[in-house]
């Protein structure tokens, strides 16, 4: 009796597993993908303050973002906004960013988001992100790879992937993973995630092909994406130079502290400059290792 009672409870718990499992498996797009409406942003704070760009993905997608101009900016950024976010919710960061580094600044959304067409997957948005880079360049007269790529949280693994295909005149992450089944596996350890994942963005072999200057960020309190999937990253990245931010005490969709745009520009300028001139060295008080292919310190 108590053999067949411990069977029919085994089969019970085998078949609402398989359902978590299905269930999980349908939903994904949605979890890795939560754009949010379109009408939760206000899309007059562009105003005249931003070109509004049309462009199209490698498939045909219509693709929507905002660029500002800046003459005789130092250098160009496109930036790759997070997954819960779009285009209007970034209006005061464009003007941000252009300012700290001298920059001309395309943010766009990815198919999907925002004004934007089309579903995401990610060899979608890595082609939309691929499409932004190369607008940008030709918008600004220069190279694909002459680009600053700005990348936050899934943002980041978008960022990577082109900085693999493309290059890049820096890399720059924020809270960001080594591999998006990594994140997932860390808030789902029950579930194979690892085996299931369609959406994967393999960032530590992706980053094997780029080896320009990386710039990568990270809270020691992110509870969304841990800092030691961003130390990961960073330790197998071949960048040179290369330098970990840490920032003590911040969540993963808490603001940039005070200090890192300073320290974002000051690495910039540093990494424009030929091989052999470059250094990079931490400010006082700075938590981040500022090292030439230095590793992360552990959190204080």
């Amino acid at each position: 009796m108590f053999i067949r009672s411990a069977t029919r409870v085994a089969r019970a718990v085998a078949v609402a597993y398989l359902l978590i499992l299905l269930t999980m498996t349908f939903l994904e797009r949605y979890l890795v993908y939560p754009a949010p409406p379109l009408t939760r942003s206000d899309w007059t704070a562009g105003g005249e303050r931003f070109e509004d760009v049309l462009f199209t993905s490698s498939d045909g997608t219509r693709l929507h973002g905002w660029y500002l101009d800046r003459p005789g900016a130092r250098r160009a950024v496109l930036y790759f906004h997070g997954n819960g976010e779009q285009v209007a919710d970034n209006a005061d960061l464009i003007p941000l960013l252009a300012d700290r580094l001298d920059a001309s600044v395309f943010l766009f959304d990815y198919r999907g988001y925002g004004k934007s067409g089309g579903k995401p997957t990610e060899a979608g948005v890595v082609a939309d992100g691929l499409a932004a880079q190369r607008w940008l360049a030709a918008r600004t007269g220069g190279p694909p790879e002459g680009v600053v790529l700005i990348g936050r949280s899934i943002g980041g693994g978008v960022a990577v992937a082109c900085a693999a295909e493309l290059g890049a005149e820096a890399l720059v992450l924020q809270s960001t993973f080594s591999r998006l089944t990594d994140a997932a596996a860390s808030h789902y350890p029950w579930l194979p995630v690892r085996l299931l994942m369609q959406n994967r963005y393999d960032s530590v072999e992706r980053i094997q092909a780029y080896r320009g200057p990386l710039f990568a960020s990270h809270g020691t309190a992110d509870l969304v994406v841990p800092i030691e999937l961003g130390r990961r990253l960073f330790a197998t990245a071949p960048s040179q130079p290369k330098r970990f931010y840490e920032m003590p005490g911040r969540g993963h969709n808490d603001p940039q502290p005070a200090s890192y745009y300073p320290a974002l520009a000051a690495f910039l300028d540093t990494a424009a400059t030929p091989p052999a001139a470059a250094t990079s060295k931490a400010a006082p008080g700075d938590k981040g290792d500022a090292a030439t292919g230095g590793v992360p310190r552990p959190a204080t």
